[in-house]
């Protein structure tokens, strides 16, 4: 059995931010977060990167982290097109961002043969993530399993001071599995508390929730699921297709519902940091020189 890949979504385009983010740097040495991602799936013993990009930015993306990577681990790189859709469907003119989480790691059928672990490009997740998720794939033997994993996280350690956040909220059940998951694209804190917005209006969740930041687990049963859950999902956004996004948490919640997938919620005690604002970014890089004063990382990865 091959060692699990380690599958890197970085072709959002980084809209509230104002640039491309995923090349921003954050560490002492000119590191970005993609760089301590990897230096902690190597450490837990991911032997492959898979990077999904949108073409135009492969140059910069390769000059900036592909020449350094390709020499570390294997490297692939996938990309995801707009214009990539099923049979019978044609993006509107309108249509000018991509497809959304669900669809860009769809990108990669056909390319992958092993479990898998997805993250974001630009959240940094911690050592002891990409452990745990890491422990829990190696073990998986069918590779048609639909046996997943995610990592899941406390919704007040996610959290910026500097607008609102996407979160995918989740309910565990006693053995810790996932039983739902709802992707809340606008969540926020207030002085009154940590709330998302839904049909304009503003509902209140518990801090403390468990919420998916994208760190997943899958086996590549996952594709035949996206491409059905793809087509689905154009079909029933015909109104809104210039907006609509296909979010990897809604379809995952789907096959939980349906009782088709088991999803372990694995528990990191890690605080997430990500740079969804300009604001996050010196937040980011203090943490990361707490950690290189800590030991956790060298001061030069």
């Amino acid at each position: 059995m091959k060692k699990p890949a380690l599958v890197i979504m970085a072709a959002g385009m980084g809209s509230r931010y104002g640039g491309l983010k995923q090349i921003d740097p954050v560490g002492p040495n000119g590191e970005i977060i993609i760089d301590y991602s990897i230096y902690d799936a190597l450490k837990a013993g991911f032997d492959k990167v898979v990077f999904i990009i949108k073409e135009e930015i492969e140059e910069a993306f390769r000059e900036v982290i592909g020449s350094r990577i390709e020499k570390k681990v294997e490297t692939a790189y996938v990309f995801q097109d707009i214009d990539d859709l099923p049979e019978g469907f044609t993006r509107p003119a309108e249509r000018e961002k991509p497809w959304g989480t669900g669809h860009a790691v769809l990108s990669c059928r056909g390319k992958i043969d092993r479990p898998f672990a997805v993250i974001n490009a630009d959240d940094f997740y911690g050592r002891d993530s990409f452990q745990v998720l890491y422990d829990y794939l190696k073990d998986i033997d069918d590779v048609k399993s639909y046996n997943y994993a995610m990592v899941g996280f406390i919704l007040k350690n996610t959290l910026t001071e500097h607008g609102y956040v996407s979160r995918g909220i989740c309910q565990v059940n006693s053995q810790g599995y996932l039983e739902d998951i709802k992707e809340r694209t606008k969540i926020q804190r207030f002085s009154d508390g940590v709330k998302y917005q839904e049909d304009g209006e503003w509902i209140t969740i518990p801090e403390n929730s468990i919420v998916s930041m994208n760190m997943w687990g899958f086996t590549p049963s996952i594709f035949d699921e996206l491409e059905t859950g793809f087509s689905n999902f154009l079909e029933k956004n015909k109104d809104n297709i210039e907006k609509a996004e296909f979010f990897l948490p809604n379809l995952v919640g789907d096959l939980v519902t349906d009782d088709k997938a088991k999803v372990k919620v694995l528990t990191s005690n890690e605080r997430w940091y990500g740079v969804t604002y300009k604001e996050d970014k010196p937040i980011v890089k203090k943490a990361i020189g707490e950690l290189i004063k800590q030991g956790i990382y060298p001061d030069k990865l």
